[in-house]
């Protein structure tokens, strides 16, 4: 058996294409994305400073807020989560739109 990380990483890399529903990779990738968009601002406040502090602030907080609502998707969304299969994904993503409404209207009240 070989060791090390990189054929741990083909495996879960080639488990996770095979077995990961299309609905799901693209969620992940939202995730993704907003996680970098997170790095970014936070790395931009820490080398730049944090003048206009409240766009830093809800800017962040709006990061942080859309992959905590987008994470809860995800877990309703996956097929093989047995308890909310009572929630349709459908039901799920528009849990997840009103959220992300409601969550922005905050963010952008926050900024003033």
């Amino acid at each position: 058996m070989s060791t090390g990380i990189v054929p741990i990483l083909k495996k879960f890399y080639d488990d996770y294409s095979k077995n990961t529903p299309t609905r799901l990779k693209l969620i992940d990738a939202y995730l993704f994305y907003i996680l970098i968009t997170g790095v970014t601002q936070f790395g931009y406040c820490c080398l730049v400073g944090t003048f206009p502090f409240n766009s830093f602030l809800s800017g962040f907080i709006s990061c942080v807020g859309s992959f905590v609502l987008a994470a809860c998707l995800r877990i309703q969304a996956n097929p093989e989560n047995k308890e909310f299969s009572k929630i349709s994904p459908e039901r799920a993503f528009a849990d997840f739109i009103f959220a992300s409404v409601v969550l922005h209207l905050v963010v952008m009240n926050f900024i003033g």
